[in-house]
């Protein structure tokens, strides 16, 4: 008879009922899948209604041990952080470190360990527990600043530096920002990574928890916070630390993120409905895909092709056009004859304030009713196998969003590859399944603030190997207006990275031939 892995599921908890509510919730809806899943929870709290909570849960879960802490401490967050003490923090590695002792005790297959304020996917110990990883970290994202840009819980080295570093290497400004831009652009594609550094929501082997990994204070260390401590001494018995970001769990920092976390339970009840019944109803009476694309001045460059190529498998067609001054919006028409469309005209033009521009697409390509969106530049276009593979991605029922790799050509058959042009090294997202009961968010930038809403990545996603050709950089004109485009509206590199962009006018830059 196959053996059913042990999991312990385990948090010290401190927190108000609100959250509290969300967090055990979203317990509640754990795929379990041949696993047998257990429960450990360290009361810590000094409000009685959290403390009652724990004990509801207790009561219509099956195996869920509760413990009362004897501390009295208070810990304090407002609207902009939390705010942790020396003691506070050692005070919940010794609860981290009983929990580990019990599950020793108990000979769990696996411990995963997770702060009481995130939201998981059901399928997070399931996926995790395939990975095969003796330390792996489900991704989450937060703003640890009300005003700051989201960052993922993990690092590469030291207490959190999030960019590649060797040893003694003198790195300028611009080069920390080109790498760190790389490793977020990483973390945020779905995928299994290695990593320096993570906390929070971590599953951990039994190998390792028999190893001895614990989060004692290492003497000769002042880092911050326990989990570096943990991360450190792990690295040194060997064990290597990763984070999987297929089903970034939901973080409530702040009270600001509560309304959030409930559309985020919504959806994940509802997914689970779905699924119980094996019936999937999607948000539209039919499988439709909805073509989106915002253009401008595009009637001599690569419009007509890349429509052509896309009317074979479109239902409809959302078109921006954002002031052009030539016929692009005739080149449309004539393209588009046999399928339904709609274009709005912008007089003037929105693209020095993007997200402006995004938003407005957004909107009138969700006006349609569509089911999948596919949102392409007019210069971009799928390898010729697209046709073969689309209608696959379209009616499968687990993911709502894929992300492909986007070539940058220099000329018409030789893509760009070297330190400052990778793109085709990570996936990026062009077709997501419109959600009507998902709220969706949007990264306020005014340059590079992506084509869809920044929070996507919350849904069930996935990766297709089918490649995405990007025409805009093949021609010396075209670089040269964007390059002219991007010292106007970005001229001290605040959205972007000054190296990269003098990088456009290399005169003799790394190219490698496309093979379909």
């Amino acid at each position: 008879m196959k053996h059913k892995k042990r999991i312990l599921v385990a948090s010290p908890i401190h927190q108000k009922p609100e959250i509290l509510t969300l967090f055990l919730e979203s317990l509640k809806h754990l795929k379990k899948e041949e696993m047998i899943v257990d429960f450990y929870f360290i009361d810590d709290n000094e409000n009685v209604d959290s403390s009652r909570l724990l004990i509801q849960f207790q009561e219509c879960i099956q195996s869920v041990i509760v413990e009362k802490s004897d501390y009295q401490d208070v810990y304090s967050r407002d609207g902009q952080t939390h705010h942790w003490n020396e003691h506070l923090v050692w005070k919940v590695a010794g609860f981290k470190n009983s929990i580990i002792q019990y599950a020793k005790e108990k000979n769990y297959d696996y411990l995963f360990l997770v702060d009481s304020d995130l939201l998981l996917f059901p399928e997070t110990i399931v996926h995790l527990v395939q990975q095969e990883k003796d330390i792996i970290s489900e991704v989450f994202w937060t703003r640890w600043q009300p005003d700051s840009m989201e960052q993922p819980q993990v690092w590469l080295y030291d207490e959190y530096t999030q960019y590649h570093k060797q040893p003694g290497e003198d790195l300028s400004t611009e080069q920390i920002k080109v790498r760190y831009q790389e490793f977020i652009a990483k973390v945020r594609t779905p995928g299994v990574y290695e990593v320096g550094g993570l906390g929070a929501c971590t599953l951990i082997s039994q190998n390792a928890l028999q190893k001895g990994v614990n989060f004692n204070k290492i003497p000769n260390l002042t880092f911050w916070g326990e989990d570096r401590h943990f991360c450190i001494r792990a690295a040194a018995m060997g064990l290597s630390l990763y984070v999987d970001t297929r089903y970034p769990a939901y973080h409530i920092y702040r009270d600001t993120n509560i309304k959030e976390g409930q559309e985020f339970i919504k959806k994940i009840t509802a997914r689970q409905k779905t699924i119980q019944s094996n019936i999937y109803v999607p948000t539209t009476k039919k499988t439709k895909l909805t073509l989106s694309m915002v253009i401008k001045n595009e009637e001599n460059r690569f419009l007509k092709e890349v429509l052509r190529s896309y009317v074979p498998y479109i239902d409809d067609v959302v078109i921006i056009d954002d002031g052009s001054t030539d016929n692009s919006v005739e080149v449309c028409k004539e393209v588009l004859k046999t399928v339904p469309y709609k274009i709005i005209r912008n007089e003037v033009s929105k693209f020095s304030n993007e997200v402006e521009l995004r938003k407005q697409q957004w909107e009138e390509t969700v006006n349609t009713e569509p089911n999948w969106i596919l949102n392409m530049d007019a210069d971009e276009i799928f390898e010729d196998k697209f046709d073969r593979d689309i209608q696959q991605l379209l009616t499968q029922r687990d993911y709502d969003l894929y992300s492909f790799r986007l070539y940058d050509f220099w000329n018409d058959t030789h893509y760009r590859e070297d330190d400052y042009w990778q793109s085709h090294f990570y996936y990026r997202p062009f077709l997501v399944r419109y959600r009507n009961d998902f709220s969706y968010t949007w990264q306020e930038t005014p340059q590079h603030c992506g084509r869809f809403p920044n929070n996507i990545f919350q849904l069930p996603n996935s990766i297709s190997d089918l490649r995405v050709k990007h025409y805009g950089w093949s021609k010396l004109e075209y670089r040269l207006e964007k390059y002219k485009r991007y010292l106007t509206l970005d001229p001290h590199a605040q959205y972007g990275t000054k190296e990269q962009y003098e990088s456009i006018l290399d005169e003799n830059p790394n190219l490698i031939k496309w093979e379909e």
